[in-house]
Formats: C-alpha cells, sequence, structure tokens
C-alpha cells in the first residue's frame, strides 16, 4: 500500500497522531467545557470498533501541530512557561507580560491556556463517556482508560497550579452546565487528580513497544504525580512515588551527549518519560523558527537572561561568587559545560560551522542591539542534523525527563527530613552531573540547608527551557523575589565605569529589562474576562 511504503519507519503512534486531525471530537464554541462533536464523525456513528477507540485516544493527545495556541503540551507554550518565569525574554514580550505586573484577565496569552486545556479536557471526557459501549478485550480498554485520566489530571494539575480554583468536569457538559459550572478548590482538584493519577498508574505498562512509542506509561503518570505532591508539599509521598519509577529500572541517564536529548536524534532516549510527539511534513511544529538566530535563518525571538547564565557553576563545581576560576573579564570560560550547550553565548557559539556573533559593534543580523534582545540565544533545542524548514521540524518536546524525577527524589527526600547520605546523593543528583557529556565535581553536601540551595539551582540549570522553572518558583515561595529586579543580557565591557554605550551593571553586562511581579497577586493567572462574561458562576482571583 501507498501508505505503508511513505510511513514504513514511523510508529504506529505517530501515524495515529496524523489520521487524528480529522477524527478531533471537538467542535469550535466559545466556552470550552461543552465540546460536542459537530464535525463530519459524530458520537452515533462512531465508537463501535477497537480501531476507533484507537483512533479517539490519540485524538485525545493531538496537541495541534504549526502555530497551535497556549496550552502545557505543546512545545513552544511549555517553553513559554519559563520565559514567564524569569529565564528569558521573547522579543515581541508576549510571555513576560505574564510576569511583569501588567496582567489582566484579557490578556490572551494565559486565556489561550486556559480554553486549549479545557479543549483537551473535553476530549478526554468525551472519551471516557463513550469507551465502554465498545466491545474489545477488558485489558486494553483499562489502559487506553488510563492514559486518558492520566492525560486529564495532567491538565487539570496545571489549570489549578496557574488559576488555582478551577471548574472541574468529569464528563462532557451540556451547554446549560457548561454555562453555570462553578470553580472547585485547588486542594479539591488536586485531591482528585492525585486519585486519577495513582489508579491509573496500577493499569499502564512500564514499558511501551516502539510501535507505540509517546503513549503514556506508569512512569509517566507516576511522575506527574510526584508533580502533584510536590506541590502540595507531601514530601513523603513524593519521594515513595519518585522511588517507584526508580525502582522501575525503565529509565535511566542519558550518556550520549546532554544535547541529544533536545534534537529529532535522541527522541528515543531511554532518559524521556513523556514527550509530545511531532513528525515532518504531515505533523510539524513551528518552535524552531522562532528560536534560531536570525544568521541561521530563524527569528531570534527568545533572549536568555544573564542571571540563568551565572547561576551555571564553573567546572569544579562553585558558583562564580566562590570559584577562583571565574574571571569576570572572561565570565564564560571554565563554566559546567551545559552552559553552552543551552545558551548560544556571542564569539563562543558555533552552529553548523558559523560563529553566533552578537557584538553591537558588529555587522551580525544578530547584534545586540538591532532589536529588544539580550545578547544571548537559545542553543538548547538547536538542531544540527535538521535540514530541512524551520517552520515545519517534526522533533519531538520532552516533557518530563528522568533527570527530573532524580532531583525531585532528593528534594523530597530532604524536605521529608530524612537522612541524607553520600550514597543517596550519588543516586541522585551526582547522576545527573556525573552523565559523561557534564562531568560535574560530585555533591557532598549532606546538610539540608545547603543541599536546599545546591538541589535548587541544579534544576534551574539542567532543566531550564523545559517549562518546569515556573512551578518550581510557585511552589517554593520564591517567584515575588525572582520576578522583582532587575536583569541583565551580556557582557559589554570590562570597564563599566567609563562605558558609554550601553547601560551597564558594574561588572560591565547590559541592563537589560525590569520585571515587577506582584506578589499576592500574579502567583495566579486570572479567570479570562470572557468566560466570565459567559458564566456568571466563574468568581475571579484577588487582584484582577
Amino acid at each position: 500500500m501507498k501508505f505503508k511504503n511513505i510511513y514504513s519507519k514511523l510508529p504506529s503512534f505517530k501515524i495515529g497522531l496524523l489520521f487524528a486531525l480529522y477524527f478531533s471530537m471537538v467542535a469550535c464554541k466559545s466556552d470550552y467545557f461543552d465540546k460536542q462533536p459537530l464535525d463530519s464523525i459524530s458520537d452515533g456513528t462512531f465508537w463501535k470498533t477497537e480501531k476507533d477507540a484507537n483512533l479517539a485516544l490519540i485524538g485525545c493527545y493531538n496537541i495541534g501541530a504549526g502555530w497551535s495556541g497556549e496550552d502545557f503540551w505543546n512545545a513552544r507554550a511549555v517553553f513559554y512557561l519559563d520565559l514567564m518565569a524569569g529565564l528569558g525574554s521573547e522579543k515581541e514580550l508576549i510571555p513576560d507580560r505574564v510576569t511583569d505586573g501588567s496582567l489582566n484577565s484579557s490578556y490572551w496569552v494565559t486565556n489561550s491556556y486556559w480554553s486549549n486545556t479545557y479543549n483537551k479536557i473535553a476530549k478526554c471526557n468525551n472519551f471516557l463517556d463513550h469507551i465502554d459501549a465498545i466491545q474489545m478485550d477488558q485489558t486494553k480498554k483499562n489502559i487506553l482508560k488510563s492514559e486518558i485520566r492520566t492525560l486529564r489530571a495532567y491538565c487539570l494539575f496545571n489549570l489549578a497550579l496557574y488559576f488555582g480554583d478551577v471548574p472541574l468536569p468529569k464528563k462532557l457538559l451540556t451547554l446549560d452546565e457548561a454555562n453555570s459550572i462553578t470553580r472547585t478548590p485547588k486542594a479539591e482538584v488536586w485531591t482528585f487528580v492525585e486519585n486519577e493519577l495513582k489508579e491509573s498508574a496500577a493499569l499502564l505498562p512500564t514499558t511501551r513497544p516502539s510501535s507505540e512509542m509517546g503513549r503514556i506509561t506508569a512512569g509517566a503518570a507516576l511522575a506527574i504525580l510526584g508533580r502533584v505532591q510536590m506541590a502540595e508539599k507531601k514530601w513523603s509521598d513524593a519521594a515513595a512515588t519518585y522511588k517507584k519509577i526508580i525502582d522501575s529500572g525503565a529509565y535511566s541517564i542519558e550518556q550520549g551527549g546532554f544535547k541529544k536529548l533536545f534534537i529529532q536524534t535522541g527522541e528515543n532516549s531511554n532518559e524521556i518519560i513523556l514527550a509530545s510527539q511531532y513528525h515532518e511534513d504531515t505533523y510539524g511544529h513551528v518552535f524552531l523558527q522562532y528560536l534560531y538566530p536570525e544568521t541561521y535563518g530563524g527569528w531570534h525571538q527568545f533572549s536568555p537572561y544573564n542571571e540563568l547564565v551565572q547561576s551555571y557553576e564553573c567546572i569544579d563545581g562553585k558558583t562564580v561568587e566562590e570559584s577562583p576560576l571565574y574571571n569576570s573579564n572572561n565570565p564564560y570560560n571554565n563554566r559546567d559545560p551545559r552552559l553552552d550547550q543551552t545558551i548560544m553565548i556571542s564569539d563562543r557559539a558555533v552552529f553548523k560551522g558559523v560563529k553566533y556573533i552578537s557584538r553591537p559593534e558588529s555587522n551580525s543580523p544578530d547584534r545586540m542591539n538591532r532589536y529588544n534582545w539580550s545578547g544571548y540565544c537559545v542553543n538548547k533545542f538547536m538542531d544540527s542534523t535538521f535540514a530541512g524548514n524551520l517552520m515545519n521540524y517534526g522533533g519531538n518536546f520532552t516533557l518530563i525527563r528522568y533527570a527530573e524525577v532524580l532531583l525531585s527524589y532528593l528534594e523530597a527526600k530532604v524536605e521529608a527530613g530524612d537522612a541524607i547520605n553520600q550514597a543517596l546523593l550519588d543516586e541522585t543528583i551526582n547522576k545527573v552531573r556525573g552523565r559523561a557529556s557534564v562531568n560535574m565535581p560530585p555533591v557532598k553536601v549532606t546538610d539540608a540547608a545547603s543541599l536546599r540551595t545546591i538541589f535548587r539551582r541544579e534544576r534551574k540549570v539542567e532543566l531550564a527551557f523545559e517549562g518546569i522553572h515556573y512551578y518550581d518558583i510557585l511552589r517554593w515561595g520564591t517567584a515575588a523575589t525572582e520576578l522583582n529586579r532587575q536583569f541583565t543580557g551580556m557582557k559589554l565591557t570590562n570597564s563599566p565605569s567609563t562605558y558609554k554605550d550601553f547601560p551597564v551593571d558594574n561588572q560591565g553586562f547590559l541592563l537589560y529589562q525590569k520585571r515587577a511581579f506582584v506578589a499576592g497577586r500574579n502567583e495566579l493567572w486570572p479567570i479570562p474576562q470572557s468566560e466570565r462574561d459567559i458564566n456568571k458562576n466563574l468568581t475571579q482571583n484577588p487582584g484582577y
């Protein structure tokens, strides 16, 4: 068959994603709880066979190709979360405005996370409302249901994390129900999510065959559960959850290169627990077009902050404030290898044989003063193996890695008050730091206060731009501190007292942007005003 000839090397799960574009179970309406299927396939004629069940399953995973809007699943939107969290800026300040003090209930970005996520929940509810009507093997059916319950739980957890109390639809709603539903307390939402994930993890497989690559496993459900328990400060529960993942033996730290984890050739790494799935030509996305510097054909939308750059230790394992290896006149030398693998630095980073240059006096299209840029660019997802259209990239985007599991397990043990020894450090944080392409000195500190500083910094640099830092600073209660500051950019001079071309700090770094996060208000996003106009039962968060 022609189809098999074209897609013979593509896992069947990705093939299903392609067909899911035609089998979407969601219509376009102004509210996002009532999602009756009004396209060419209706519930009355569907839901007959196991094939129907599998197509509907993939429709729930469907993230939308190309220019799909913000949610907690697609590449650009997950990346945006770390820009909101103060790791960098976007050229047009689109995600920046969420945490710069100007956020309001009409802002389309946070509204898009709300609407698109409830859209996915509606698909999940539609699936769960109908799947029992299909005659098929019960074990297979239970696995399908557990996948969708996990997807729905992931959505609900994130909605409650960012919006607080949120509606909790457990079935597909009628129009009247959708227009009158109230907000459920966050704690109650998270209790529901916990139960869903625990029950689902028990039924899901530990591993998947290659034909099912990308589908949720028990490890993915447990990793999401761990995030929930960490946010709830259920430290002993979180430690037990992460220990189950570790003891499963299903995952390991990638030794083939840190950078490899974030490009197409590494998307099947044993370190990746959950990723959004894409495929060039048929289910591609535009993230690389946003990401790449203009020198390499991109739009150079994103600029990391120097505060992230300075978080990377020197190769002796000491911070830039402590290490004798740090030279403020050459601040990028002798640093953690992950710095260069995560961030492009002017006159230092090379991609496909071409040097990245952002010095303001240069003629580079990426020179710092050409647009609203910091001088740095993101390197983490730059894919030298890809030669296609940057708006049609097929590489997956990782949502959860085993490195996060190990770092979270250590944090949970520390915060639970458990005794910490070198063996635990070597099995967690030192595995992450000690991967072959990083090889940073092992951590040997065992007291809780010092370790807290160390593992928080480790999470920031290891997981940078993977959408986890916002979650971290919210649950740590440090968002107001981290996001009320002057942010800086690239090093411009070693003589800051006499330098006049651009404003710099006392070390010669560009004075770039300020954030003005409002404590007591911006910890939560506003409930979209467009939803409140439809449903008068939806109350608003304080300050909006």
